[in-house]
C-alpha cells in the first residue's frame, strides 16, 4: 500500500489568515442571506407581492427565500467541480464578489406598485444569484481553511466559517433592528434598502483579504503529485457516494436555523401572536451573540473527543429546543422567548453548526474535497431553505399551527442524527490521509497535471 506523502506545514501565519478570510466572507454571504430573510418575512410581503391576500403574499415571499437554495445545488456542481480543478482562492474571490453585486441589486429594485409583476420576477432572479454564490462559498471556505490547518486543530480553524456565518447573522439582525423601527412609510419606501446597499462595504474588505491569500499545501501537494481529477463529480459518485449521502442528510440540520431565523419571526409577529418585531429580532441577535463564542468551544471540544458526539449534542438537542421555542412564542412570554431562543440557536444548534465544516469536509480526499462538501451541503441546504414555505403550508390557513411546526422542524432533524451515527471518526486522522477508500492512485486518464 502507496503511503501519500506528508502535506507540508501552510507557511507561518496562512492558517489564521485563512480563517480570517474564511469569515469575513461567511459573514457577507449570510450578512446578505438574512438581511433577506427578515426582509422577505417583514417587508417583501408588503412591497413586492399582492398586499390584497397577505396570508398568500406572506407565503410567495417566504418561498422566494427558499429559490436561492434551489439554486445552491445547481451553482455546488459547477464551482465544486471548478475548485477541484483549479483551487479554493479562485473560488473564494468569485463568489464574495457575486454575493456583494446580487445583494446590492436587491437594494435598487423597483416595486410591484412601480412595475407590477416585474418587480418579484427581478426579485427571484437577484435571489438566484445569491444562491448560486452560497454554494461555493462555504464549501471553498472549508477547504481552505481544513487544508491549511494545523494537526490537531481542524475543528477549531474550520469553525470559523460558522462563525462568520453566525457574525454576519448577528450584522443583519443589527442593522434590522433600527430599520424595522422607521415609520411604516418610510420602511416601505426607503429603509429596507439600506441594509443591501451596505453589503458593499464587506465585499471591499474581504476581497482584499482573500486576493492574498495563498493556496492550500494540500491542494499544491496533490496537484504538482498525482495531478488534479478531470472530472471531480465521476470520481465522487464512485468513491464517496455514501459520504455524499450523509453530508446531504446532515445539512438538513439547516432547518433549524431557517425556520427559526423566518418562519418563528414571521409567526411571532404576527397578529395571533402579536409580539413586537424589534423584540424578536433581539433574540436573534442575543442568541448570535452566544453563538459566537460557543461555536469555536464546540469545535475544540471536537477536537479533543471527536466530531460525531458533538454533533449529535447539536442535532438531537436542536429537535427539543426548536419544540420548546416554538411554544415560548406562542405563549406570547418575552421572557420565555428570549431564554429558549438563546439556549436553542445560541448554544445547542452551535454544536452541530461548528463542527460541520470539518465533519463533513473530513468525509473526502483533497482531489474531490470541494465538489463533495459543495454538492452534499448544498442539495441539503436547499430543501433547509424550502422548510420555510413548508412550515407556513402546515401552520394553516391562520398561520399559527406551531405545534406541527415543531414536529416537522424536530424530524428534519433525525436524517441528520443517522448521518452521525453512520460516520466514520476523523478527527485523529492526518489530513493526507483523509477520505481514503482504496490503496490504489487514481488511473492516469483520470487526472491532469496542474
Amino acid at each position: 500500500m502507496s503511503v501519500p506523502a506528508p502535506v507540508p506545514e501552510a507557511p507561518p501565519g496562512q492558517p489564521k489568515k485563512a480563517a480570517t478570510a474564511a469569515w469575513i466572507g461567511s459573514a457577507l454571504e449570510y450578512y446578505d442571506f438574512f438581511i433577506y430573510g427578515s426582509a422577505a418575512a417583514l417587508i417583501f410581503p408588503e412591497i413586492f407581492f399582492d398586499e390584497s391576500d397577505p396570508a398568500t403574499a406572506t407565503l410567495l415571499s417566504l418561498a422566494t427565500f427558499g429559490v436561492a437554495y434551489a439554486a445552491r445545488p445547481v451553482g455546488a456542481f459547477f464551482l465544486g467541480h471548478v475548485g477541484d480543478r483549479m483551487g479554493r482562492k479562485k473560488i473564494m474571490v468569485f463568489t464574495l464578489l457575486l454575493m456583494g453585486l446580487s445583494t446590492f441589486l436587491i437594494g435598487c429594485l423597483p416595486t410591484r406598485d412601480q412595475v407590477g409583476t416585474l418587480a418579484p420576477v427581478l426579485l427571484v432572479l437577484c435571489r438566484v444569484l445569491q444562491g448560486i454564490s452560497a454554494a461555493g462559498e462555504q464549501a471553498s471556505a472549508n477547504s481552505m481553511t481544513l487544508e491549511h490547518a494545523p494537526a490537531g486543530r481542524r475543528g477549531f480553524f474550520t469553525s470559523f466559517t460558522l462563525s462568520g456565518t453566525q457574525g454576519g447573522q448577528l450584522l443583519a439582525t443589527l442593522v434590522f433592528i433600527p430599520i424595522a423601527a422607521l415609520p411604516e412609510e418610510q420602511l416601505l419606501s426607503w429603509g429596507w434598502r439600506v441594509p443591501f446597499w451596505l453589503s458593499v462595504a464587506v465585499a471591499v474588505v474581504g476581497y482584499f483579504i482573500r486576493r492574498n491569500l495563498d493556496e492550500t499545501p494540500a491542494f499544491e501537494r496533490q496537484a504538482a503529485t498525482e495531478g488534479v481529477v478531470k472530472l471531480p463529480l465521476v470520481v465522487l459518485m464512485r468513491e464517496h457516494w455514501a459520504d455524499v449521502l450523509r453530508v446531504v442528510g446532515g445539512a438538513l440540520i439547516a432547518s433549524v436555523s431557517t425556520i427559526f431565523t423566518v418562519w418563528a419571526l414571521a409567526y411571532a409577529t404576527s397578529d395571533s401572536v402579536g409580539m413586537s418585531r424589534t423584540a424578536m429580532l433581539w433574540v436573534g441577535a442575543l442568541a448570535n451573540v452566544v453563538a459566537l463564542a460557543a461555536i469555536p468551544l464546540w469545535a475544540t471540544l471536537s477536537d479533543r473527543i471527536g466530531r460525531r458526539p458533538v454533533y449529535l449534542i447539536g442535532a438531537a438537542g436542536s429537535a427539543v429546543m426548536m419544540c420548546l421555542y416554538l411554544w415560548a412564542i406562542s405563549t406570547g412570554s418575552y421572557p420565555l422567548t428570549f431564554l429558549t431562543g438563546i439556549i436553542c440557536f445560541g448554544v445547542v444548534y452551535s454544536a452541530a453548526n461548528g463542527v460541520w465544516p470539518a465533519f463533513y469536509g473530513e468525509m473526502f480526499t483533497t482531489r474531490v474535497r470541494l465538489s463533495g462538501v459543495a454538492i452534499g451541503t448544498q442539495i441539503g441546504f436547499a430543501v433547509a431553505g424550502f422548510a420555510v414555505t413548508f412550515a407556513a403550508r402546515i401552520a394553516g390557513p391562520d398561520g399559527d399551527d406551531w405545534a406541527a411546526v415543531a414536529l416537522f422542524t424536530a424530524a428534519l432533524c433525525v436524517p441528520p442524527v443517522i448521518a452521525a451515527v453512520t460516520a466514520r471518526e476523523t478527527h485523529r486522522i492526518p489530513t493526507e490521509r483523509l477520505g481514503e477508500r482504496t490503496p490504489e492512485k487514481p488511473a492516469r486518464s483520470e487526472t491532469v497535471s496542474a
